[in-house]
Order: structure tokens, then sequence, then C-alpha cells
């Protein structure tokens, strides 16, 4: 059988060796150990910015600054630890979003990744830095190009990119309930839409624009799938969270393991956005209106409702990372009852090309019977 090796992914020029990216996962599940593994294996390594300085000294009289520091000290690690491609994800809807995003630039990080809203005046932290590149997160053709205009038409600058995410992701969703099971808004739509608007912008501006599907994407044969349907990578998080270098500590990796299909469920985060989890005893109890006491002294999430939330998903999601499950939960994608073992991000990229190639061939063998 004849090898087929997984194509590169060029983003504004930065080249990863496979096009895999692996989606940022807060609180603390993809820091310095899971990204520059990713890295080192290839693809594109993701830190995220949500919650990341929760366990800094100084957090409740410096939100701003101890996160900040939190970051950078992320950043730092990765770089000594490869030389590969590093990413951060930072949410729009983060109340420090342009510090975080300033620092990260600052910091020479190669990609931002936003999502979570419209990341409308990002281009403005650059400053003139050509270094780092903009990948707006979009759940939509609409909010790409609303996007792709606003930062042409003020800043002259067109996105280097754009992953465009799918209802089957885990954490959350860009979606309303209604509309997360409507098969009109499957990847595979959306990544037509997004395609087309960019060929629009790519006419005008005369810069390739990489799309990146991401959403539910679990085997190589996905990865073949989307990459056939006009995609320049895929992005994934899932199948991430089951390597040994993944942040997280082993309890949280087990709850992966466990699940049930059945247990796949999407909730309504105090955030105000659907968010899709493994249902355990937290899930269940605060579904049934019992508040989880807190305080909080910063506010991290703009549409956090404070007041009347039932739990702090920043502290809950901590807790889980942790492996303190009774006081917290994991977000994951639609296909984490398919997990079934824990191996090295090597062996992870290593089977996901082995699959890709496999599938080629028997794509080739149905055209050449």
């Amino acid at each position: 059988m004849i090898k087929h090796i997984l194509p590169q992914l060029n983003i504004g020029g930065l080249i990863a060796k496979v096009p895999i990216i692996q989606g940022g996962m807060g609180v603390a599940i993809s820091l310095s150990g899971l990204a520059s593994a990713v890295a080192n294996a290839g693809g594109i390594g993701v830190l995220a910015t949500p919650g990341i300085g929760l366990n800094e000294p100084d957090l409740k009289t410096d939100f701003i600054g101890s996160n900040n520091r939190a970051l950078a000290k992320e950043i730092r690690k990765c770089r000594e630890k490869t030389k590969g491609l590093i990413g951060v994800n930072i949410m729009y809807a983060l109340t420090n979003y342009e510090e975080l995003s300033r620092t990260a630039i600052k910091e020479g990080i190669d990609i931002i990744f936003s999502g979570a809203g419209l990341p409308m005046n990002l281009p403005e932290f650059l400053e003139g830095s050509t270094k780092t590149k903009l990948v707006p997160i979009v759940s939509s053709g609409r909010a790409a190009k609303i996007l792709a205009k606003r930062w042409m038409d003020k800043y002259n600058y067109v996105p280097d990119g754009f992953v465009v995410e799918g209802p089957l992701a885990g954490g959350h969703i860009g979606f309303k309930l209604e509309s997360i099971d409507d098969p009109a808004f499957s990847l595979e739509n959306l990544l037509a839409e997004v395609l087309k608007v960019t060929e629009d912008v790519q006419k005008i501006s005369g810069k390739k624009i990489p799309v990146i599907a991401g959403g539910g994407i679990f085997t190589g044969a996905d990865i073949k799938k989307f990459l056939d349907l006009g995609a320049s990578g895929v992005q994934m998080a899932t199948r991430f969270v089951a390597t040994d270098e993944c942040d997280a500590d082993i309890i949280f990796k087990q709850a992966y393991l466990d699940c049930k299909e059945e247990d796949m469920v999407v909730i309504k985060s105090p955030v105000g956005m659907p968010g899709r989890a493994i249902k355990n005893k937290f899930i269940t109890d605060s579904e049934k209106g019992q508040k989880q006491p807190f305080e909080c002294p910063f506010h991290c999430i703009i549409t956090c409702d404070v007041v009347n939330a039932p739990y702090c998903i920043a502290l809950s999601l901590l807790n889980a990372q942790k492996g303190e499950m009774d006081h917290g939960f994991a977000f994951a994608g639609k296909n984490a009852y398919r997990v079934t073992e824990i191996v090295p991000v090597k062996t992870l990229i290593a089977s996901l090309a082995g699959e890709f190639s496999n599938a080629t061939e028997e794509q080739l063998k149905g055209k050449n019977p």
C-alpha cells in the first residue's frame, strides 16, 4: 500500500508539517506541556488563556497582571520546549481580552486564535508587528464576512485564516440550543459558507486565506473528508485530552475513557452560552438548582451572570483540571465517548496520519477498481 502523507498547513507564511491545530482548552487543559508536544509533532500547539492566572498568588488583588504574567510564563515555557508553531486561544468574551492579546503579541506568539464573539478590533493590538498572525474562530459565513470587511476597512488587515467551528465541538458552542442538532448547521455546510466568503476576500486582497474545520473531527478519515471539502487544515481538541502530555490530571483524562455516548450533554453555562460536557454529579446537581457558593472578585467573562450563576465556571473547570470532579466537570466534544486509551501526542498524530493514508488509498481504489 502506498503511504499518503498529510499535507502541510500554511498560515500567513507559517508552515506546519501536518494540517492539525490542537484546539485551545481551558481551564489549564492545554498549557505548555500539551502545546509544545503538538508543535514538536508537526502540528500547531495552542495555549488556552481563560483562567490561565487562577493559580497565581495575587489573582484577587491584580487580576490583569496575574493573568498576563501567567500567559507570558507559558509562552516562554513553550519556547524552551519546542521550535515548532505555538498559538494562543483568546476568547473575545474575556474581560481581559485586550491585555492578554497584547501580552501574547509582545511575547512573539505565532498565532492568535480568537472566538466567543467577533474580535472586531484585534488587529489594532499588533501595533505594527508582523510576526503574530490573526485567525478568528467563526460559526457562520456571515460572521466571517462581517469580520473580514471590518478588518480590511478599518485596519487594512486581511485575516490570516479562519477556523470554522461546528456544533459538535466541546466547551462553549457558538450556536443557539435549537440549532445544535439542526443539519443545516452541520460543519460541512458551515465550511462551504466560509470558503465562499474567503474566496471573495481572496479575489479582493490577493491573499491566500486558509480555512480550518473544527468540531467533531476524530479520525484521519475525518481529516481527509474535510480537506477534500476544501479545508486547508483541521482543529482537534478532544483527541488531545487523552495524551500523556495533556496538562490535565489523570482523573480528568479518565473521565474521557469512562464516558458513554449518553453522557455527552449540552448544558446551559453561566456565561450565557450552551456548552458540551461529560455529564456527572456536579452537572446533575446544578441542573436541580443546587447552587455552589463562590466569590467573584474579577468577573472574568463579560457575559457571565455573576449574581445568579449556580457556580463559577472558571473555578469549576479548574477543579476538574486538578482531578476534583466532585467540584467541577469536563468539557468535551460530541465524540469523546469514542476515546479508548491515553497515548503520547506523537503516537496520536502518527495514528491520524496512518488513518488519513488508508482513507486516501481506499478512495483511490474506489475510483480505479
